[in-house]
């Protein structure tokens, strides 16, 4: 079975970073209104209650079938493309109710935490996935899914809100100062990986396996200080440029006792599919013609960024683009400057040869990407032919990478 010390740890973790964050935040913090409006509590939310808002939530509970069919499965040896495929079908709704359980949770804080946590816990999946394929020596399918959340989140999630919120609005604002920084940490993000390539090519192979580690160690030390940083300019010092205007009442609809015990739930079964899925991997590369790389750049990210999809989507259709952007900008941030570190020193840990070199194809693709995002935000506005212009991006992306040779 599993091990559950990599989801203990994990949890544990965000956690703390959950409390940390609220106590940057302070009691004198200038977020009056919670993340979707004022609180007015027509009643009070029981188990029974909870229980069913949580089971009407989305249509994608339907798929919630395919959890006991994926475990079941894998259990007994099946073929690596089933349990791969019924495991990837299986997360896919566990990211929805994980998604569900941080947007309760969220409706009890301000817009910027509410988002901060959205991002968090949206991206437990890209998390968990990487720790169980580092473990399992699969570095490149790591790096893959890195680069590919990442794009993921600044094309295909925020061309999604361009797109459909522009179908509703002729035209959307949103917040210069907060999408100008997360924008400029993105750079940040594209130069921690360039900075490796750059050595690599200018540097002999003995030179450049020795110094990538060092470089790489080195530098997810930084990129971690870097978000502390931003956590504390977010929340304490400049919350005034990441406020969302509540415009609408709403109200959770669980209880704090259920949703907290639902994201630990929810965690824990993505934890189980993730090590099924993860180890799946290596055959289904054999069985269906691909290779380690498209898996990682555009497989892995459609089921760990299910829950911010639907989450900053819903946002961007009701005209709330300070949160749709923040929780595409963010997890995009949290993946950059968050995850990457944390997978690297846990490949430092466990003896692994992480590194941020990527190979220059990817980081020629990264950085055109981020500049594109970068053109488009700029003027604080957005609308559905922009929306149009990041999905382009990314579909030439994604065809690039399926008929890329694998290394």
């Amino acid at each position: 079975m599993p091990s559950s010390l990599n989801l203990f740890i994990y949890l544990s973790s965000l956690f703390s970073f959950f409390f940390f964050a609220m106590s940057i935040q302070g009691n004198g913090s200038r977020e009056s209104q919670p993340l979707l409006g004022p609180t007015h509590h027509a009643h009070t939310p029981t188990f029974w209650s909870s229980l069913k808002a949580t089971a009407t939530n989305s249509h994608f509970n339907i798929l919630l079938i395919f959890v006991p069919i994926a475990i079941a499965v894998s259990s007994v040896g099946a073929s690596d493309g089933t349990v791969f495929a019924l495991n990837f079908i299986a997360i896919i709704p566990l990211a929805k109710l994980l998604g569900f359980a941080t947007e309760e949770l969220a409706l009890r804080t301000g817009s910027t935490i509410g988002s901060l946590l959205n991002a968090t816990f949206g991206n437990a999946v890209e998390l968990i996935l990487g720790i169980i394929a580092l473990k399992e020596g699969l570095i490149r399918v790591v790096q893959a899914s890195i680069l590919g959340s990442v794009l993921s989140n600044i094309l295909l999630v925020l061309g999604f809100c361009f797109l459909f919120g522009g179908m509703n609005y002729q035209e959307q604002t949103f917040k210069d100062i907060a999408a100008q920084t997360s924008s400029s940490l993105l750079a940040l993000t594209v130069l921690a990986l360039l900075v490796p390539a750059a050595y690599a090519a200018s540097a002999t192979v003995d030179q450049a396996k020795e110094g990538l580690l060092a470089l790489s160690h080195g530098t997810a030390i930084i990129l971690l200080i870097i978000y502390v940083l931003f956590l504390i300019f977010q929340l304490k010092t400049h919350v005034q440029f990441f406020e969302e205007t509540a415009t609408e009442e709403e109200t959770p609809e669980t209880t704090l006792a259920f949703s907290s015990a639902l994201l630990l739930a929810v965690a824990g079964l993505v934890s189980l599919h993730a090590e099924y899925l993860v180890g799946a991997i290596e055959g289904v590369v054999e069985q269906w013609g691909i290779n380690e790389t498209f898996v990682g750049i555009i497989l892995l990210p459609l089921v760990g960024n299910a829950a911010e999809h639907v989450s900053a989507v819903t946002f961007a259709m009701k005209n709330k683009m300070n949160l749709a952007i923040g929780i595409a900008l963010s997890s995009s941030l949290q993946i950059g400057l968050l995850v990457t570190p944390v997978l690297v020193i846990a490949g430092w840990i466990f003896d692994k040869p992480m590194t941020l070199f990527f190979e220059n194809f990817e980081t020629v693709v990264l950085f055109a990407s981020v500049l594109i995002v970068n053109y488009l935000i700029q003027d604080s506005r957005s609308n559905w032919l922009e929306g149009a212009l990041l999905l382009c991006a990314y579909a030439i992306i994604a065809i690039a990478f399926y008929y890329h040779p694998a290394n």
